[in-house]
């Protein structure tokens, strides 16, 4: 019998029926939907933690595996523990472990969210054994890091020319939104790179060019995992502008350090 007819012919009785009949199908469904979710949810949290490569070995502790994709100074990239940069304090050359697989615990502070800083590290060797390659004992030292807070107090430069110095003569730090570019140049008969971010405005046009005098070991980290990128936002420190006969002819704006670099 169907809904209607059941309403049709029964009267006040029909519908009293009805709402019974409807009452359980809803609740039926409620319950078979939370079952449902539970288990996906369960499911779900068992796949995450295993794709993101770290689980929670205590308080303040995690563990965590996986392949060292950028390592530069302390700072270290793994894929597989998302969320975090992974810090090594002490004199060590971490260059040497990317593309192994690594595996070793942290200490997670609160204050530094997205920062892990390693206890131990074991590198996987080629017959599959793990070896110990570093066991913290030196208490950190991020002198050089930008949490996200300190780059959210970074003005932007907009509208930036060649002929408006005003615009950041009087500014120690800001952000640009470019593009970085490297060239080798022959000075005394010596090699070396030279390095600028060209600054882009609205629709991409070109505002003019950054002379880029240094690296924090933070910023070439960033640099390095936004490689698959072409353009993001440089966090510098501003020092000398550039003389007004070369700024007018080359659009050399002024010289800076490179704190970090981000997406946003």
């Amino acid at each position: 019998m169907s809904i209607g007819s059941l309403v049709s012919t029964g009267g006040k009785s029909g519908v009293k029926k009805l709402t019974l009949i409807l009452g359980l199908t809803v609740l039926a469904f409620l319950f078979v939907s939370a079952g449902s979710t539970a288990c996906k949810k369960e499911a779900g949290e068992e796949v995450a933690t295993e794709e993101e490569g770290a689980k929670i070995k205590e308080e303040g502790v995690i563990e965590f595996e996986g392949a060292v994709k950028v390592a530069v100074g302390k700072y270290l990239f793994v894929p597989e523990v998302q969320g975090f940069d992974i810090v090594v304090q002490g004199e060590i050359d971490t260059s040497e472990w990317v593309g192994k697989e690594v595996k070793g615990e942290g200490r997670f502070f609160p204050e530094r969210p997205s920062v892990l800083v390693a206890n131990s590290i074991d590198i996987k060797e080629e017959g599959g054994d793990w070896m110990n390659v570093f066991t913290g004992t030196e208490e950190i030292v991020l002198d050089d890091y930008l949490d996200l807070k300190t780059r959210g107090e970074f003005q932007v430069l907009k509208d930036l020319a060649y002929d408006e110095k005003q615009s950041w003569d009087e500014i120690e730090t800001a952000k640009v939104y470019g593009k970085l570019e490297k060239q080798t140049v022959t000075e005394g008969g010596v090699q070396k790179d030279v390095y600028k971010v060209t600054v882009l405005g609205a629709e991409d046009k070109e505002l003019g060019k950054i002379i880029i005098d240094s690296f924090t070991d933070f910023s070439r980290y960033y640099i390095e995992k936004l490689r698959l990128f072409d353009k993001f936002w440089f966090y510098i420190n501003i020092k000398d502008t550039v003389d007004w006969s070369v700024r007018r002819r080359t659009r050399e704006l002024f010289h800076a350090d490179v704190l970090c670099a981000g997406l946003f």
